[in-house]
């Protein structure tokens, strides 16, 4: 099972830490989205956490149910309006199973990187086929890795740099596509850190995980806006159809 590091400081002050990802332009796009290819069916959400897209789905009256690794995390989301309606199963969402199946499963803000082997991802890929129901889709949201606009020589690129918060993303092994990402805030005067592994993954990668798993390809966009996806895009919003009844069965 992965190492949970959402625990301590970081799950109780993790929207304290990321404000931008609760501002209603990041938040909307992404619910209208997944709130549009759900149907009349539930959703299942992988890495819930705090439930800052799970909350406001139920809210637009999709059935929501989270796998989440950790917690402290779930005791967060627990503590909010509406998480009576969030069902949660704890665990790790590669391998977990969840006695019911979903019309959509979704995992988002590069969560799929949590899984630090490539044996993992394809795990996860399984086990979302096993959950989904036949024409159900899988959405991921997701970095491209940046490895091309690093400068040449160098392995460590900056993608926040505020008066109170500093990370960079450190590509420490390209052999295994390991990470790690480096967070640094300033709390009250006080210097809190943060690091974390990834495993990043390419979106042809990712595609042939969901054809091992009997999905295909429905949708690849740039953003939840559904901008073009391009050679320039920086991460990308992919949506996989499951194809066949019996996809996922021989997974964990």
């Amino acid at each position: 099972m992965p190492e949970n590091y959402f625990v301590g400081s970081v799950a109780s002050g993790y929207e304290t830490k990321w404000p931008h990802l609760l501002d209603p332009a990041v938040v909307d796009p992404a619910v209208d989205f997944l709130a549009a290819r759900s149907g009349s069916g539930a959703a299942l959400e992988l890495g819930v956490g705090t439930g800052r897209i799970a909350l406001p789905l139920s809210r637009r009256g999709v059935k929501v149910h989270g796998i989440e690794l950790s917690p402290p995390m779930v005791a967060q989301l627990r503590s909010k309006p509406g998480a009576e309606a969030i069902g949660v199963t704890v665990g790790d969402f590669a391998t977990v199973r969840v006695d019911r199946t979903f019309s959509l499963a979704y995992l988002v803000r590069n969560t799929i990187m949590n899984l630090t082997t490539q044996d993992e991802q394809v795990a996860c890929f399984a086990n979302v086929a096993a959950h989904l129901e036949a024409g159900g889709c899988f959405v991921i949201e997701v970095m491209v890795p940046e490895l091309r606009r690093l400068p040449p020589g160098e392995t460590v690129r900056a993608f926040t740099v505020t008066p109170t918060h500093l990370g960079f993303e450190e590509y420490d092994d390209l052999a295994t596509q390991h990470s790690w990402s480096h967070h640094y805030w300033v709390v009250d005067g006080t210097l809190e850190t943060f690091n974390e592994p990834f495993r990043y993954v390419w979106p042809s990668e990712l595609d042939l995980m969901a054809r091992l798993a009997g999905m295909s390809l429905r949708e690849r966009w740039n953003d939840w806006d559904q901008s073009p996806f391009t050679s320039e895009s920086r991460s990308h919003i992919s949506v996989w159809e499951k194809t066949t009844e019996d996809a996922g069965q021989s997974g964990p």
